[in-house]
């Protein structure tokens, strides 16, 4: 079921900052809690927080995990359903290396037109906002258990994460998005699946 359910009132973000004076500024660590399997970056404002669906997100693109066709919005995908996933978010002015460890790895172009993005969960609560400047980024979408989160399928409040994510977003210009590595089923479901909407 791919719905957006926004409310109005953004709650107080929940932050964690930790800056490398180098190239990193980590804007978030911690648990996310997803239904559907889904999470958004939106801008803050309710226009821009208006319902806005899979299959535009997705349409001409490659992966199936971050749907990022529209200009200050992604939409995100995890294996788990419902419950709390384990997600990190990092701003960088270079490219990342890549990190072998994760099990899957996409890339995605983002256009910031806005003056703020935030990270939403499914429930329309808001849990950081995330400092951007107007222009073009490239955003890495990794994932680790994304398949063992999609078999457990939900997690209740008192248990512990079972799949990873990391959001990392660094300025560059805008290049179609690529699947850079594709490990489990369900990743590789929701690239085919996904795919198929631009026929």
């Amino acid at each position: 079921m791919d719905k957006l359910n926004l409310s109005l009132e953004c709650k107080t973000p929940k932050r964690l900052y930790v800056t490398n004076p180098i190239y990193m500024t980590r804007i978030f660590d911690g648990r996310l809690n997803v239904h559907y399997g889904q999470a958004y970056i939106l801008p803050d404002t309710e226009e821009g927080r208006d319902t806005f669906d899979a299959e535009v997100s997705f349409r001409g693109q490659m992966n199936g995990l971050c749907g990022a066709t529209i200009p200050d919005k992604l939409y995100l995908t995890t294996g788990l359903h419902t419950g709390d996933v384990y997600l990190s978010v990092d701003v960088l002015n270079n490219p990342p290396s890549l990190d072998q460890s994760w099990e899957e790895i996409i890339e995605v172009p983002f256009v910031m037109n806005s003056e703020e993005v935030t990270l939403f969960d499914w429930y329309g609560q808001c849990v950081c906002e995330i400092p951007l400047s107007p222009g073009t980024y490239r955003v890495r979408y990794c994932a680790r258990g994304m398949e063992q989160g999609h078999e457990i399928d939900t997690i209740l409040e008192d248990e512990e994460p079972v799949d990873f994510y990391n959001l990392a977003f660094w300025p560059a210009e805008l290049t179609p998005d690529t699947v850079l590595k594709q490990t489990s089923e369900i990743a590789a479901y929701w690239h085919n699946e996904r795919k198929s909407w631009s026929d």
